[in-house]
């Protein structure tokens, strides 16, 4: 107990410090980045052996480089700006009908007769193979791109949707009913709470089937995003380029998922243990 009292400030700092150490090297994002940045090394390290050909696989250095070289030409700014767009109306679309109509089909007898049987049909429909039918119905500017992402949005909402609300405990819709709840009031004391786990893990899904639907849907004659930079590039036969704009969608998808992930973390304080 003396020793413990004659201790001084520096002391105790130097006693903390290996402690400090031991939660940094614990720390969720350090160890989440650890296998990323092996694999990124031995793609240096395997461009540089001569391993991966450079027409095949540039370095990262290469595509760094490209990225540089698109960033200072002002292109990817404004690609950016508009693939973004893309995605938030798109998105907006899906995640709006699919919440609505996996209510609807969840709440009571009549809707999920009426709206889940087609909605297990339509998400069968390979989605990329609509393509020529958008074309055909909305030419090929901005409106099959959208609708293509909000349909790929849509079904796994939806599906996360509907069964989060199926999942939750009978003796809430008995509780609702003896504190004379309305409708809405229903929906938005009992139901979202407790179906809330399920919808996050279906728009983490939703969020990811969206970027892979621009970088299809840029395909459809762009004349401006991350799809025309790729498809320029692909006419040159800049490969770098090509690749640094695949590395976008993907960290564009990484992002978004984090920003869901965060909101998991603060709304679902609830349920850890």
């Amino acid at each position: 107990m003396t020793l413990a009292i004659g201790w001084t400030a520096a002391d105790r700092q130097a006693a903390t410090a290996p402690r400090r150490g031991r939660q940094v090297l614990r720390s969720p994002w350090l160890l989440r980045s650890v296998t990323p940045l092996a694999l990124l090394l031995a793609w240096q390290v395997g461009s540089a052996t001569g391993a991966l050909p450079e027409q095949i696989l540039p370095a990262p250095s290469v595509i760094l480089d490209a990225g540089i070289e698109v960033w200072q030409g002002g292109e990817l700014g404004d690609a950016l700006a508009v693939s973004g767009q893309r995605v938030l109306l798109g998105f907006a679309l899906g995640a709006t009908v699919a919440v609505l109509l996996a209510v609807l089909a969840a709440s009571s007898r009549v809707g999920e007769y009426l709206v889940d049987p087609p909605m297990q049909m339509l998400r069968t429909v390979p989605l990329f193979g609509l393509i020529p039918v958008f074309i055909i119905w909305f030419g090929i500017d901005e409106q099959p791109k959208i609708f293509l992402i909000a349909l790929g949005v849509a079904f796994p909402l939806y599906l996360n949707t509907y069964a989060g609300i199926r999942q939750l405990d009978p003796k809430l819709g008995e509780l609702s009913q003896v504190l004379g709840l309305t409708a809405w009031e229903k929906l938005r004391a009992i139901v979202f709470p407790g179906a809330l786990p399920q919808v996050l893990v279906g728009l983490r899904q939703s969020l990811g089937i969206a970027w892979l639907s621009l970088i299809v849907a840029e395909q459809i004659n762009a004349s401006a995003g991350l799809g025309f930079i790729v498809n320029n590039a692909r006419e040159f036969l800049r490969i770098d380029i090509v690749i640094f704009g695949l590395l976008v969608y993907g960290a564009l998808g990484l992002l978004t998922d984090a920003l869901v992930r965060a909101v998991e973390h603060r709304a679902l304080r609830w349920s850890r243990r």
